[in-house]
């Protein structure tokens, strides 16, 4: 199942969670097994010979692929979450937005020194929480491959913000 046959499966949702917000689901995708394994394969097929040691899944819908294009590199998970929600010692990264800023973090033993981290999303927009990933990465001591998205709203711009990672998505809007 390629590109053009995966993003026939991802639903358009005009005006959520607010008006003027296009948003795309990919919850019809993940209805279909073949297209739920088609969509982990091409994920993580830029990755498969890079000896990963972990993948790190942006909260939340990073959490749906991440695991699974973990185990397709045979590598560990990791949790990138909004601040305040891990239990345990973090290592945290704040970020602007247009109008503020958030925060993300991730357990201290998520990364260590040395891992080949693959950060992965369901969807990349403006690049802002990927990039505050990889700086999460970065404090940790480990070295970013690269990252995987299944969705890429390429209108933002959210690639430029990952200037210097390897950047792979497998649809484009």
């Amino acid at each position: 199942m390629d590109a053009t046959a995966l993003r026939k499966l991802i639903r358009d949702i005009p005006d959520f969670p607010k008006p003027g917000i296009l948003f795309r689901d990919l919850t019809p995708l993940l209805l279909d097994p073949a297209a739920l394994r088609a969509a982990v394969d091409a994920v993580a097929a830029p990755f498969q010979s890079a000896r990963v040691d972990r993948v790190l899944g942006i909260e939340s819908r990073g959490f749906l692929l991440g695991p699974v294009v973990a185990l397709a590199l045979g590598a560990g998970f990791g949790l990138v979450r909004k601040g305040g929600k891990l239990p345990w010692n973090t290592h945290r990264v704040e970020y602007t937005l247009e109008y503020g800023s958030d925060a993300v973090e991730m357990h201290t033993d998520a990364v260590e020194p040395g891992q080949r981290v693959v950060v992965v999303d369901d969807l990349i927009a403006t690049g802002g929480t990927a990039a505050a990933a990889v700086e999460l990465i970065r404090r940790a001591g480990g070295s970013c491959l690269g990252a995987s998205f299944l969705i890429e709203l390429s209108a933002l711009g959210g690639r430029a913000r990952l200037a210097g990672v390897d950047v792979h998505s497998v649809i484009v809007y």
